[in-house]
């Protein structure tokens, strides 16, 4: 069913804050809804998503049976120029999907970590020269895709941040949705309401009311439900 409001679909790669990223979205009065990271395109592109989160995940892109980008996303999101962001996982998917380079590091990033954010980047617009972000990952991308450029850097040296906004793709290997890192709700904010166009048009407080007309529609006016 085609949701009423403006969507963000977050794609879940296995990361212990996706259910986070899709709260902070709906924070910003933007609905978001989350599907398995292996969803159709079809089943995506029936909730005419306005933009699209790739979450974090525990894998490396290398392994085995590792979390993929949906069949046709890449060549749907070309034609569509869908706003796209990826986060940890989601980067180093992002890159190792369009010609990039992920290597495992040589230094495992995990916990705070200064970020230096690229002149003119557009993703880190706003950010301080420096602020402290949440790492918390084995692999790193070494080498762009082509039409991206570096938007961040850690203090270690390490790829923090990747874009290409002529293509709406957008990729952060830190977490800006906890809290551990400064600013970056306004991170997010930028990418859902800047970057992606969104306009706020949904309220917490409707959430309740939607899901029991829902429930309506699917069970009928006299059956009964059990909700745990």
């Amino acid at each position: 069913m085609k949701p009423s409001h403006a969507t963000v679909i977050i794609l879940d790669y296995g990361s212990q804050y996706t259910q986070l990223i899709a709260r902070r979205v709906r924070e910003l009065g933007v609905y978001s809804f989350i599907l398995p990271g292996d969803a159709s395109l079809e089943r995506i592109q029936g909730y005419s998503p306005r933009a699209v989160i790739l979450s974090g995940g525990p894998n490396s892109v290398y392994d085995e049976g590792a979390p993929d980008l949906p069949r046709g996303f890449v060549e749907w999101q070309r034609e569509t120029r869908t706003p796209v962001l990826g986060v940890c996982y989601g980067m180093q998917l992002l890159a190792h999907r369009l010609g990039g380079k992920v290597e495992k590091a040589q230094v495992r990033e995990y916990g705070r970590m200064g970020v230096l954010p690229e002149a003119g980047a557009r993703i880190l617009a706003g950010s301080p020269r420096l602020f402290q972000a949440w790492m918390s990952h084995g692999d790193e991308t070494r080498a762009l895709p082509p039409g991206f450029r570096v938007a961040g850097k850690s203090e270690s040296g390490g790829l923090t941040a990747m874009e290409n906004p002529e293509a709406a793709l957008y990729a952060l290997q830190f977490h800006p949705e906890v809290t551990h890192t400064e600013g970056g709700k306004d991170i997010l904010r930028h990418f859902v309401l800047e970057l992606a166009g969104i306009r706020p048009d949904w309220d917490m407080g409707e959430l309740a009311e939607e899901q029991v007309q829902k429930i309506r529609e699917k069970v009928g006016p006299t059956a009964h439900v059990i909700c745990a």
